[in-house]
């Protein structure tokens, strides 16, 4: 089983978007998929599932559909986490509800970071709770892979979140903010991995204690969404972002200094893809419940909508079939 997290601190890079395309591109080449909102807005959960379907999960007042549900008996003192509940949208696809809720539990989260220093088994265990949720949810759905999207910033519940992923890809737009993105990111995640392995050293010289895995958060390389405009018509400032990336992403990232003497980001090893702007299909995709490159005309996507409904399932096939080599994953229908 493969987790990977979908993680920028820059907002508005189609983090989310990319998370419900390749899940569902996944189920479609033969995968059975766990899609985890692991973000306090929800924004997943609400691609996924319509207005009656989420009053149902967020009117119980315990939230027993949804992660926060699974997670409140740790943080009450009652018990462990219960048994994740989790949707099936498709066959081979389900979802890991998320909760408005969960921005309740930041600050549990900071003060339970502290607590696995003095060596407190609970602080263990809640810090450790999103990953246990996403292995329980795995285990009851068979699944061979777990997408994991979190929220745009730099927080305690982030942190968690991503303790729970073996891998991590950064979303990213041509501009200033993602520049600036992975400059902050990565430094932070650098200093996350070593503080959890810290406390991974304090784990393992204790009795009692939760079998914890090796930190991993490793970062297998980035996606780009391109703006309105086409790559062989470039405007000024696109290019001038988009060329700045990869050296950017190496610096940040990766710490290597080594300059990239490549041509845009296609050239580019870390580049897992540049998908094509479809901002004028995701409100059809939306009414019709499913992912862009599904639309048929009978959706709304007639005449020349067709053809970037056709460009969207290219994008993401081969986005699909590279991530998987990437992380060691067979697909079971050819790409």
């Amino acid at each position: 089983m493969k987790t990977i997290a979908f993680f920028n601190n820059s907002g508005d890079v189609g983090k989310t978007s990319l998370v419900y395309h390749l899940a569902w591109m996944y189920a479609d080449l033969g995968l059975s998929v766990v899609a985890a909102d692991f973000d306090p807005q929800a924004c997943l959960t609400r691609m996924f599932l319509d207005e009656r379907e989420l009053e149902k999960l967020w009117d119980d007042g315990d939230h027993d559909g949804t992660i926060f549900g699974a997670i409140r008996p740790l943080l009450a003192g009652t018990g462990d986490i219960a048994l994740p509940h989790t949707v099936e949208i498709t066959p081979g696809l389900s979802l890991l509800a998320g909760d408005l809720a969960l921005s309740r539990v930041e600050k549990e989260l900071s003060t339970e970071w502290q607590g696995c220093l003095e060596g407190k088994e609970r602080s263990f265990r809640t810090i450790d709770s999103f990953r246990r949720l996403a292995d329980l949810a795995r285990n009851r759905n068979e699944a061979n892979l777990v997408l994991i999207d979190v929220g745009p910033n730099l927080g305690a519940l982030n942190r968690a979140a991503l303790v729970a992923a073996e891998d991590l890809v950064i979303p990213l737009a041509p501009d200033l903010f993602s520049v600036q993105g992975l400059r902050n990111l990565g430094p932070t995640l650098r200093d996350w991995r070593n503080e959890w392995q810290e406390r991974l050293n304090r784990a393992n010289a204790m009795e009692d204690v939760l079998r914890l895995p090796a930190t991993s958060m490793n970062p297998i390389g980035y996606v780009v969404l391109q703006h309105a405009v086409r790559l062989d018509r470039p405007v000024a400032a696109y290019v001038k972002w988009l060329q700045r990336i990869p050296n950017e992403y190496r610096s940040a990232i990766l710490q290597d200094e080594q300059e990239f003497k490549g041509s845009l980001t296609d050239d580019d090893p870390y580049c897992l893809r540049i998908l094509r702007h479809s901002r004028s299909l995701l409100p059809l995709a939306q009414e019709a419940r499913k992912p862009v490159f599904n639309l048929k005309a009978a959706d709304g996507a007639t005449g020349s909508l067709l053809q970037a409904v056709q460009d969207c399932y290219d994008d993401f096939h081969s986005l699909a079939a590279r991530l998987a080599g990437r992380v060691g994953l067979s697909l079971p229908f050819a790409v």
